[in-house]
């Protein structure tokens, strides 16, 4: 379904030994490394393996090298790297910062987040992160593995980026599930659990070495959610905070590839989601996303419930700041409904939650291992449209899986028709490789485009938003429409409103009568300029700052800053001398 807004980020999912990071962003334990040898063709640079072997975590050499740049006084000193750095004769000075680092993403938000933190750390080390893909020394390219589409063009973007002779660093879960894909080898490679050693892993790319970081992250013998959340990253909207509150899930779908990938269910503990609510919150922003393969599924790996967290995270939402709830598969919203009811009539929650049903056939779900009925979906939509009003339950739909037959196609017609979504996301089915319905014989390409274009015609038949012509609603405004005519808030259901493209409206809760209505979005406009909401939180960043970074690691900085200066000027001012003294000299011998 399109959507208004435009900011980089997905607006729905497309689905659906912890490290301390407060010194040195590289720390770790660091064992092994796994080095590529490069060779080259007339057409791009091609990497080849040395061994097929895939170590899970490994060190990185150029540690003692690290320290020696860091320790050279002029390190950040700008007119030293531009001027005198040319003419140094230590060619272990690689001044950090003169790298440009392109960076793609694709799928869903928990690999929008995953993105922004390695974005933050990257930046953080002194990379410099551009959309300039041509000027660009690295391609940090972050896959999804959903929908074969998604896959061609990550694939098409690794030939263009060889084409032009650029470094390539992969990421994400089509390289995390297809290890041993043949257009991935000779590729440096970041495991979805290893993004906190991105900095390593392009440090060692750019030395023309290839990495391959692998492995889970372990506490006390449990899988945990992954990568630390007090990582540094660059938020794509400085308004807007992702936390991936869980990775991995319970159920293994027959069609699904991201299981591969993501692997079992591994949850953050409530503590260190709230420490990172609350960090998001003081560095302004105004709206958090909770994202995961399987909001849901949370806690079950280590005795904590759903809404057990969102309790904890709803006590330090600020005043008038909201929180947007990812996505859930229907068994385990069950477990909670009331609760579930209760969050969601919250009025700093949106009235939201995106409910994958796939199909409105029983026999289906058997096949696809979905491991409820359609009963159960129809419970968790009527119960939460009965209890929250105004609720917005989205959801997705398969069409043309391999044993889906005409009638049962129809059930999922006659599904749509009575409850009239006014988000539904519709896929054709692909057979993703190393999956069970891969195996499966497929429906005839023509019939899956047919049934495609039968259940697309019927969602485009109904308006959903047309009775809420003249309405007055409180929206908050966070994001910029694709025609960059307009700003997007989102109403309390979490419909998008497109108000007035005006600077004092960002980040704010403004109240606006619905003044036009089309399919996917609303227009509004302001009734009651005095009345302008600001959410009890700070400024925002602003676009393309590092948040998290330690006020020590700061405060570091700015000291190293400081004494490059000095010493630059101090040089300066001792060459004038040396050059007012020489030409004296000269002048005196004559």
């Amino acid at each position: 379904m399109p959507i208004a807004c435009d900011n980089g980020i997905d607006d729905i999912e497309d689905l659906a030994v912890n490290v301390d990071h407060k010194g040195d962003l590289r720390s770790g334990s660091h064992k092994y490394v796994l080095p590529k040898t490069r060779k080259f063709k007339a057409k791009y640079r091609q990497y080849t393996d040395v061994s097929e072997k895939i170590l899970a975590d490994s060190v990185i050499p150029g540690v003692i090298w690290v320290i020696e740049y860091t320790a050279w006084p002029f390190s950040r000193c700008a007119p030293f790297k531009q001027v005198l750095a040319p003419l140094c004769p230590f060619h272990f000075l690689n001044f950090r910062g003169t790298q440009k680092i392109y960076m793609k993403t694709w799928g869903c938000s928990h690999n929008n987040s995953d993105s922004e933190y390695m974005a933050g750390q990257l930046a953080a080390y002194g990379y410099t992160i551009t959309d300039d893909m041509l000027a660009a020394d690295l391609w940090l390219l972050n896959s999804c593995t959903v929908k074969s589409p998604a896959e061609d063009h990550f694939r098409n973007e690794i030939k263009k980026a060889r084409e032009l002779n650029k470094y390539i660093v992969v990421a994400g879960c089509v390289p995390q599930g297809q290890q041993r894909a043949d257009y991935l080898q000779g590729l440096s490679v970041i495991g979805v659990q290893q993004i906190d050693r991105v900095v390593e892993v392009v440090e060692e790319t750019l030395k023309g070495h290839n990495v391959r970081l692998f492995g889970q992250k372990k506490q006390k013998g449990k899988k945990t959610g992954g990568a630390s959340l007090d990582l540094p990253k660059i938020r794509k909207n400085p308004l807007i905070e992702i936390i991936a509150i869980n990775t991995g899930c319970l159920n293994q779908c027959t069609y699904c590839k991201t299981k591969h990938a993501r692997g079992d269910l591994g949850s953050y503990s409530p503590e260190e989601i709230v420490t990172r609510a609350k960090q998001s919150f003081e560095e302004g922003v105004v709206e958090i996303w909770l994202t995961s393969e399987d909001l849901g599924a949370y806690g079950h790996d280590i005795g904590v419930t759903l809404p057990q967290l969102l309790w904890q995270i709803v006590d330090v939402i600020p005043e008038g700041a909201m929180m947007r709830l990812g996505m859930t598969n229907p068994p385990y919203i069950l477990e909670h409904l009331e609760e579930m009811a209760k969050i969601l009539n919250h009025p700093q929650v949106y009235s939201f939650l995106h409910v994958p049903v796939q199909s409105g056939s029983d026999s289906v779900l058997m096949d696809m291992k979905r491991e409820y009925c359609s009963a159960d979906f129809r419970r968790v939509v009527d119960f939460l449209r009965e209890r929250v009003p105004g609720v917005n339950v989205a959801t997705d739909i398969i069409c043309g899986f391999p044993t889906e037959t005409e009638e049962n196609f129809e059930e999922t017609v006659q599904l749509v028709r009575e409850y009239k979504f006014a988000s539904l996301f519709i896929n054709q089915f692909f057979p993703r490789p190393g999956t069970p319905a891969a195996k499966m014989p497929r429906i005839p390409a023509q019939q899956v485009k047919k049934r495609t274009k039968t259940l697309s015609e019927l969602f485009q038949s109904y308006h959903p938003y047309t009775h809420k012509l003249g309405e007055i609603q409180i929206v908050l405004v966070t994001e910029i429409s694709h025609d960059k005519e307009y700003y997007v808030g989102h109403n309390k259901s979490y419909d998008q409103v497109l108000v007035p493209k005006d600077e004092n409206l960002m980040g704010k809760k403004v109240i606006v009568e619905i003044t036009e209505t089309g399919k996917h979005s609303m227009k509004g406009h302001l009734v009651r300029n005095e009345e302008l909401v600001h959410p009890d939180v700070p400024p925002p960043l602003k676009k393309g700052e590092v948040s998290g970074l330690l006020d020590s690691t700061q405060q570091m900085n700015s000291e190293i800053s400081s004494k490059g200066q000095f010493f630059f000027w101090v040089a300066v001012l001792i060459l004038i001398i040396s050059l007012i003294w020489r030409v004296c000299t000269l002048l005196w011998n004559r």
